[in-house]
């Protein structure tokens, strides 16, 4: 069985005209830009969720038609160093992912220039991580803490201000600044570069470059509200850029934050430059995404189920430890606003009405092709161990009742888990019956197709009635599967 997954999101198109947009950016200041990074640079598994076509590397792969002329400043604040700041997608400190980023970058061809350290104001931590960086022959760079930023102008672009920072040489003509999370003070970089420049008689300009919200669609449009949902626990809204409109008369979005720093950021380029080169904080922007969406219906639906999908995000949360009720409110009148309910994903539906047929917890999964598979919990298998294998054998072509893995293979497995690994739950989980899977198939052809059908999985949106192990939601992550629980603990 084929895959008939829909798209709304033409990604040639995009890595052809984004990078041609960056390039003609880079001509308007003389051939030197700082390009300041937001969101991911790969891993970017929201936009490919509401852009179905948009590939999790896609600005990666864009950026690489510009590696020739590009290099790479990665930003990490002192204070993230000095708390031991967390990737809660990756369980690494920033520290850590900050050595992951540059050996990715450089694995792809790009020239990485060197780390900078923001907001240093003297911390062990931060020293200690800079001896590490040079021990390993990667150039780093201190930027320090200044008094009243970003609205005390005159000492920011000042000698004592951004003057005092060290200063980060750079040879191509595109200089991406980037970190591993928001907050490391990646803009304050660029403007640092920007004064640092003039003062060397270098010419150069600045340009922001974030995915979400799509300033060319409509404020409501339901891709942009997936943006509010995503970004519900940093309370960002999004907003009609004014300054936008009164400069040009024309309508486009952009986000709380930017627009408010925009008068300041103003202020500190007529210092840097004597003038501000931009009119309003989309300018400033360099997206082109929402012009290489190729079926708007797709994504609209997309960007619904991604809301709803982040709403019983929320909810398993305050169900853990419910310190998150503000947001849960946010996404709730998301909602309302989209006029859609959590009933609207179908595999929600379909997992609730068979919970209550059989009394037990149960999972759905809705399929490229619309077909929808259920699974609920047996005294062998969890309800979404029994959910890959219902999926796959129906994908595969293998009779639903056919048992794929023998029960007197399951029995040690759940012997070894209780007995000899002091677990409550005899039953096995999703990465178990893979290998499991996996050990039958050199020998059993229906066990082989079972796994060979696992890639037509990515895409699909699945639903369980109870809050799934860790393990369970790796996998489901790991397989490109859109999961959402209902907010119910396990008993």
């Amino acid at each position: 069985m084929q895959s008939v997954m829909k798209y709304g999101f033409d990604n040639l198109k995009y890595l052809k005209i984004q990078s041609e947009h960056i390039r003609e950016r880079i001509g308007q200041f003389g051939n030197k830009l700082y390009l300041e990074l937001g969101g991911k640079l790969f891993d970017d598994h929201h936009a490919s969720r509401v852009l179905p076509g948009f590939r999790p590397d896609s600005k990666l792969r864009m950026l690489q038609n510009l590696s020739d002329s590009a290099e790479i400043v990665i930003v990490i604040s002192a204070s993230d160093i000095e708390k031991n700041k967390m990737r809660s997608d990756l369980g690494i400190t920033y520290d850590v992912d900050v050595l992951r980023l540059r050996n990715e970058f450089q694995k792809r061809g790009f020239l990485v220039s060197g780390v900078v350290i923001t907001h240093y104001n003297g911390q062990s931590s931060a020293v200690a991580f800079r001896n590490r960086l040079e021990h390993l022959g990667i150039r780093a760079y201190y930027h320090y803490l200044i008094d009243g930023y970003p609205h005390n102008v005159s000492l920011i672009d000042s000698d004592e201000g951004f003057g005092k920072n060290d200063y980060v040489e750079t040879t191509r003509p595109l200089v991406i600044v980037t970190a591993p999370g928001p907050g490391s003070g990646k803009m304050a970089v660029c403007l640092s570069q920007l004064y640092n420049d003039q003062k060397r008689g270098i010419n150069a300009g600045y340009a922001k470059f974030e995915t979400f919200p799509v300033w060319s669609l409509p404020l409501k449009h339901p891709v942009n509200m997936a943006y509010e949902a995503a970004t519900a626990d940093l309370n960002d809204v999004n907003m009609i850029d004014p300054f936008h409109l009164d400069a040009y008369g024309k309508i486009a979005v952009n986000y709380n934050r930017d627009i408010e720093i925009f008068p300041v950021l103003q202020a500190l380029f007529e210092g840097i430059y004597g003038t501000c080169p931009y009119k309003s904080p989309t300018d400033m922007g360099v997206n082109m995404v929402g012009f290489c969406i190729s079926d708007d219906a797709v994504c609209c639906q997309a960007a619904k189920d991604e809301i709803i999908r982040r709403y019983f995000t929320a909810l398993n949360t305050m169900a853990e430890d419910g310190s998150n009720e503000s947001e849960v409110k946010k996404i709730k009148m998301l909602l309302k606003q989209a006029q859609i309910t959590v009933e609207d994903r179908r595999c929600v539906v379909a997992a609730r009405e068979r919970k209550q047929r059989s009394g037990v917890d149960c999972t759905a999964i809705e399929l490229a092709d619309g077909t929808l598979i259920t699974a609920e919990t047996s005294a062998l298998l969890g309800p979404s161990a029994a959910l890959i294998l219902n999926a796959t054998k129906y994908l595969a072509g293998v009779d639903h009742d056919m048992k794929l893995i023998p029960q007197y293979m399951i029995e040690p497995i759940q012997k070894t888990k209780v007995d000899y690994l002091r677990g409550n739950n005899p039953r096995l989980h999703t990465d178990e019956v893979l290998i499991a899977l996996s050990v039958l198939s050199p020998d059993d052809e229906k066990c082989r197709k079972a796994l060979e059908v696992l890639p037509l999985l990515e895409g699909c949106q699945v639903h369980s009635t109870v809050m799934l192990s860790e393990v369970d939601r790796k996998i489901f992550s790991k397989l490109g599967v859109g999961l959402t629980c209902d907010p119910v603990r396990k008993q």
